[in-house]
């Protein structure tokens, strides 16, 4: 079987980068599509992949000005050549959902979301503070890139999506049903210690969407240590308005991030994600977390077992959390045993048998064993859905 996997591009890292990471990890023969591939923001198991790209690889000032083409990447996608694979799979929130196929390939998109920008316009805009101009401009651009979306929809034979939240999303934007499964959560990275520090964290992509700005002003407000990991446009903005307590410490290595979230007294989550990785990244570190109940978050976090919710997107509101989650115990034991039914194993196995489903089996060889949850989350219940998996 000859496979290609592809991807919107590789202009930033994230968690939608990470679960192309895994895929080629699981597919070690596939083939690699991206309309753009950076090298600097290649994630690290893909380092040295060969990426076959679009004309726009080419365009300059790329790194700094990728979503200002942003209506290119229709047009591009026309000359990633896909001829001759009998499975394509494309990772997209965006573009890659569109790309051609032969006749008789299976094309199974794996959506980490309808294009925000898209769907969710206005929000999108007041967030990323646009201009007068550009508001009144955008609109119309933006209506034609919707009509495209939709007929994008159309290519793929299958939808899978990376959340409920999103799976309802797929039907409200493309009238698709979509198969559910997790993002895989690299449980490895992360090991849970005794130490314990006096500061929460953040760790993210420093976009307004994911209301870091609330995290900076809830801390602010009770004089709490926040780490902030992570860079972004919107860096600048948030440490303008920090106090002395905030520290921003930009991108961290995969050991520096370990050893931040295991020392951690929790992380906060407060924006509205389409599934959200972080939270259990952290929860494999032993660390519960602190979200906006909402989105993803609310399907990976179990209330006061991993974490806690804040109900509005207010300073004050998540600074009761922080005070209220100050009172209670935690068991990293408990958090770990609900971090491994997100592995990167689970994730694996539900893909092998979806494929197998739709009649595309992967070859036995091409995966990792899995590996069953451990007794403590066994012992709660919150071990991966059993759809058939072996255990």
């Amino acid at each position: 079987m000859k496979i290609a996997v592809v991807h919107d591009y590789f202009t930033q890292l994230g968690g939608a980068e990470k679960v192309a990471e895994e895929l080629m990890r699981m597919l070690p023969g596939a083939d690699l599509h991206a309309t753009v591939a950076l090298p600097e923001c290649m994630p690290p198991g893909l380092m040295g992949v060969p990426v076959k790209t679009s004309w726009m690889q080419n365009l300059p000032g790329m790194r700094r000005y990728y979503r200002l083409y942003f209506l290119l990447y229709p047009l591009a996608l026309p000359s990633l050549d896909l001829s001759g694979y009998d499975l394509v799979l494309s990772s997209s929130s965006g573009y890659a959902k569109g790309v051609r196929t032969d006749r008789d390939a299976i094309h199974v998109c794996y959506c980490h979301t309808p294009m925000r920008w898209v769907w969710s316009f206005e929000n999108y805009s007041a967030r990323e503070g646009m201009g007068a101009a550009k508001r009144l401009l955008l609109p119309h651009l933006v209506r034609g890139l919707r009509q495209w979306d939709v007929g994008a929809s159309r290519q793929p034979d299958h939808f899978i999506a990376n959340s409920e939240t999103v799976a309802a999303r797929i039907l409200r934007a493309y009238g698709r049903i979509a198969e559910v499964i997790h993002p895989p959560i690299d449980i490895e990275r992360f090991r849970p210690t005794q130490e314990q520090g006096d500061y929460y964290m953040v760790l993210a992509r420093l976009v307004s969407y994911k209301r870091i700005d609330l995290a900076v002003q809830a801390c602010n407000l009770l004089g709490r240590r926040l780490l902030v990991i992570g860079d972004g446009p919107d860096r600048a903005r948030l440490m303008t308005n920090a106090g002395p307590t905030i520290s921003f410490l930009g991108l961290l290595s995969d050991a520096a991030v370990g050893h931040h979230a295991a020392r951690c007294r929790a992380l906060i989550f407060p924006g509205e994600e389409d599934f959200g990785m972080a939270p259990l990244e952290v929860a494999a570190a032993g660390r519960p977390t602190i979200a906006y109940r909402a989105g993803g978050a609310v399907e990976t976090i179990i209330d006061g077992v991993t974490g806690i919710f804040f109900d509005r997107q207010e300073p004050e509101d998540l600074a009761e959390a922080i005070a209220r989650f100050e009172r209670i115990e935690w068991n990293p034991a408990i958090l770990r045993g609900h971090a491994e039914s997100f592995s990167t194993n689970v994730f694996q196995a539900r893909f092998r048998i979806f494929l197998a489903k739709v009649g595309a089996p992967i070859p036995e060889a091409a995966l990792l064993p899995f590996n069953a949850p451990s007794r403590a989350a066994a012992n709660l219940g919150i071990g991966p859905r059993q759809e058939g998996i072996p255990a």
